[in-house]
C-alpha cells in the first residue's frame, strides 16, 4: 500500500526516515490528495527510488506514461541534469493543466515536454521518428490494460541498461486474487507472469508503494 493511505507504523518509520520533498512537491501533493482521484497519486518511496536511480545512471531522457497531476514528471526532472529531458505522456490536458503551476514553481517546466494523446500513439511516433535506444529511464503508471503494449513500446525506446520501472504491480493485493478476472487486474497478473520469465531484462519485483517493478534493459 502506498504510504500516504498505510497505517503500517513501519512504513511511516521509513518514511519518515528517508523521504525527501522539496516544498513545491509537497504542495503538489497536498493538491493532489484533495483529488477524487488522489489514490492515483505517486507513492513517494517510489518515485524518490526512481529519481535515485535516474541520477545513478545518468538519465538524461525519461519517458513518464501516465502524468495526472505531475507529481512523477516533477520528481523526474527535479533529478536531471538542466539538459535533460521528460516526455510525459497522457490523454488529460485537465490533470496536466493542474500539474503546470508547480513545474513552473519548481523552475522544471522547460524539462517536461507534455504529449496530450493516446500513449500508445505517442510510443510509436517516438519510434518512427527513429528515437529507438534513446531513453534512458521509463516510468510506466497508466491504464492498466495496455500496459503490455506500453511495455514492448518502451523496450524499443529504452537504451541497453536503462531501466523500465512499473507502478501498481501488486494492486492492492488483487494479484494474488484468482477470482478477480477484471480487465485491469488481468491484465497486471500477465504482466507480471510474463516479465519474470522475459530474458531481455533483468528484475526486481519491489513490495514498496501499490507494487513497484524494475526492470533493467539488457
Amino acid at each position: 500500500m502506498k504510504s500516504f493511505r498505510s497505517k503500517d507504523p513501519m512504513v511511516a518509520y521509513c518514511v519518515e526516515h528517508s523521504i525527501r520533498l522539496t516544498d513545491t512537491q509537497k504542495k503538489l501533493n497536498e493538491m493532489t490528495m484533495q483529488h477524487p482521484r488522489s489514490r492515483m497519486l505517486g507513492a513517494p518511496e517510489s518515485l524518490q527510488l526512481n529519481a535515485n536511480l535516474m541520477r545513478a545512471i545518468g538519465a538524461k531522457k525519461v519517458l513518464d506514461v501516465g502524468v495526472f497531476t505531475g507529481a512523477s514528471a516533477l520528481s523526474a526532472a527535479l533529478a536531471l541534469p538542466d539538459e535533460g529531458e521528460v516526455h510525459g505522456l497522457d490523454h488529460s490536458e485537465e490533470y496536466t493543466n493542474m500539474a503546470k503551476p508547480y513545474w513552473e514553481e519548481a523552475g522544471v517546466s522547460n524539462k517536461i515536454h507534455l504529449h496530450i494523446a493516446p500513449a500508445s500513439e505517442t510510443l510509436q511516433k517516438f519510434i518512427k521518428n527513429g528515437q529507438a535506444g534513446t531513453f534512458d529511464f521509463a516510468f510506466i503508471d497508466a491504464d492498466k490494460t495496455h500496459i503490455d503494449d506500453y511495455y514492448e513500446a518502451c523496450l524499443i525506446l529504452i537504451r541497453s541498461g536503462g531501466i523500465i520501472a512499473f507502478d501498481n504491480t501488486l494492486w492492492d493485493g488483487r494479484v494474488m486474487d484468482p477470482e478477480d478476472q477484471t480487465p485491469d487486474t488481468v491484465a497486471l497478473k500477465n504482466l507480471n507472469v510474463k516479465l519474470k520469465d522475459d530474458q531481455r531484462i533483468n528484475i526486481s519485483f519491489l513490495n514498496i508503494g501499490d507494487g513497484l517493478t524494475l526492470c533493467f534493459k539488457k
